[in-house]
């Protein structure tokens, strides 16, 4: 009986283990990669059960050596989950109503939506999980209602912070003019600009939703957990930010 509940418990612990993984690489290109460990590691114990002693030599050679390689590979997924691990602060720190969210996000999108049409660059990162405050540290700090003039303005051309990114933390403007960091991915066409690769980069070790504006083609994009949504309209970039925001709130309450 004592041996049975010990079984039961560790298969609840690995599973549990095993789920949370799988969260924190969904959505990034190192996903599939883990369900191919999964189902490995489930042959790897069938071999070591039947107990087969050339294929359990070669699968433990073959496993080690893999570890070390993934490491090296998908070490920005792997920051990025053990990020999510030590987060220490939620989404909007302060509780905002969901009226107050609403008009967060409008003036945002507003203002992205008068720049996309005279075709002026922008780059916005809104906090959600994960702090930007490493990224605040490369800019100016601002610590600004969010409105759509004031966004606007910091991407005119004249103005010295327009070539940065803009941050938006704790329901405020932050900083502007800040840093971040640009992905080096092959798989990405070649028409992005340095706009689009940091905002693909800062999704990549954040979980923030980060907008970004063509100056070139005028076109809105979202980048999300390493992922970048093109060409999407103002209606659409409210709703897919704000249904992601209210489900993770609903999964704290």
């Amino acid at each position: 009986m004592v041996l049975n509940f010990r079984i039961i418990l560790e298969i609840i612990i690995l599973w549990f283990i095993i789920y949370h993984i799988m969260l924190f690489f969904e959505g990034t290109r190192a996903i599939n990669v883990l369900r191919g460990i999964i189902l490995i590691l489930l042959m790897f114990f069938i071999i070591q059960r039947l107990r087969l002693e050339i294929l359990d030599w070669i699968f433990t050679k073959l496993f080690a050596i893999s570890i070390i390689a993934l490491l090296v590979i998908f070490h920005p997924e792997i920051r990025q989950g053990l990020a999510y691990l030590g987060k220490r602060h939620f989404l909007f720190r302060i509780a905002l109503k969901e009226e107050e969210l609403e008009h967060i996000l409008k003036e945002i999108i507003k203002a992205v939506s008068n720049l996309s049409e005279k075709k002026l660059g922008a780059l916005i990162a809104i906090e959600n999980e994960i702090s930007l405050k490493s990224y605040v540290e490369s800019g100016v700090i601002l610590d600004a209602l969010v409105s759509s003039e004031l966004i606007e303005s910091i991407f005119a051309p004249m103005s010295p912070l327009h070539d940065g990114g803009l941050i938006v933390q704790q329901a405020r403007i932050t900083a502007g003019g800040c840093i971040f960091p640009v992905a080096e991915d092959p798989t990405l066409s070649r028409e992005y600009g340095m706009r689009h690769r940091a905002g693909v980069g800062l999704s990549r070790e954040t979980d923030a939703f980060v907008i970004i504006v063509s100056e070139e083609r005028g076109s809105i994009s979202l980048a999300l957990a390493g992922r970048l949504y093109e060409g999407i309209n103002k209606e659409e970039l409210f709703m897919r930010i704000k249904e992601i925001m209210k489900l993770k709130r609903n999964r704290k309450e």
